[in-house]
């Protein structure tokens, strides 16, 4: 199970619409590591400004890096956590999230990380098996 829903959000679920701010709590709460590598990613985009702000750490073990793709992979939470920071997101290989702005000055940027050739000049050995 890739999040810790709550009996109440579940019932929510149940009944119709869900909240979605519960729902962006659930994921805070279920992928901490997640949660932290994108608010991190957030407020350093909004110090520092420019195009994008990424990390390259590998995740530090295999639980975090499920945190990870679990929340990337996933259209829903995805979509969540874009929508409640306001940016969007952009992932490759196990660990490299970028955060862009909204702003559609930043879509060559965004295109060119997000393409074939960017992921491919991404590659390295020691990501092989992650």
């Amino acid at each position: 199970m890739s999040l810790d829903v709550s009996p109440a959000l579940l019932e929510q679920a149940e009944r119709g619409e869900v909240d979605e701010a519960d729902f962006v709590d659930c994921v805070r709460t279920s992928l901490p590591y997640a949660w932290e590598m994108i608010s991190s990613l957030v407020a350093q985009l909004k110090v520092d400004g420019g195009e994008f702000a990424d990390n390259q750490t590998p995740p530090p073990d295999e639980q975090a890096r499920g945190q990870l793709l679990r929340a990337l992979a996933s259209d829903a939470i995805r979509g969540a956590l874009q929508r409640h920071f306001g940016v969007r997101l952009a992932f490759q290989n196990c660990h490299r999230v970028a955060v862009f702005p909204l702003d559609t000055s930043v879509d060559e940027r965004l295109a060119r990380f997000t393409s074939v050739r960017g992921q491919l000049l991404n590659q390295s050995p020691e990501l092989r098996d992650c």
